[in-house]
């Protein structure tokens, strides 16, 4: 779960920029909070009806979930969260599979997305809204990666 500030522009980053679709969203005022499920699926296997919609989103093999905590898009004096890009260390990244990297680098850059590094001869590493990375990679790229060095990983 990634806790995030502001849910328009993060649910936007998501979709408009990665792709991604709203699977399933949960608001819970008692605990002054939202949470969003995004992942990769097609919008005609979605379902319409909230029952449905519940009972299909649980047998997903995959999805990044969102939380936002009520009013922290509004408060001044909110600094934003952790991003783990800095001490104290511990989350990462996510990644996300491309095609082609070139391509989506060229589309990121034209979308005007904020990079935390560009490809060399490896993945691209863009931020969301909230400052967390997230590693574009290809397939044939980790291919690669994993032959050139695969006697070093286990």
């Amino acid at each position: 779960m990634l806790l995030i500030n502001d849910p328009k522009k993060t649910l936007d980053f998501y979709s408009r920029i990665l792709g991604m679709r709203m699977l399933y969203e949960a608001h819970v005022p008692a605990l002054s909070c939202s949470t969003f499920y995004m992942g990769f699926a097609k919008a005609e296997d979605i379902p319409k009806d909230k029952a449905k919609k519940l009972e299909w989103w649980s047998m997903l093999s995959g999805c990044i979930e969102f939380r936002y905590k009520y009013g922290t898009d509004t408060d001044k004096s909110f600094k934003g969260y952790h991003n783990g890009q800095s001490d104290p260390r511990g989350f990462g990244h996510i990644a996300v599979r491309v095609p082609n990297i070139d391509d989506a680098v060229k589309r990121f850059e034209e979308l005007g997305v904020e990079f935390a590094e560009k490809p060399k001869q490896g993945p691209a590493y863009i931020k969301d809204p909230d400052g967390y990375w997230i590693e574009i990679c290809s397939g044939g790229n980790a291919v690669k990666i994993l032959s050139e060095y695969g006697s070093q990983l286990s």
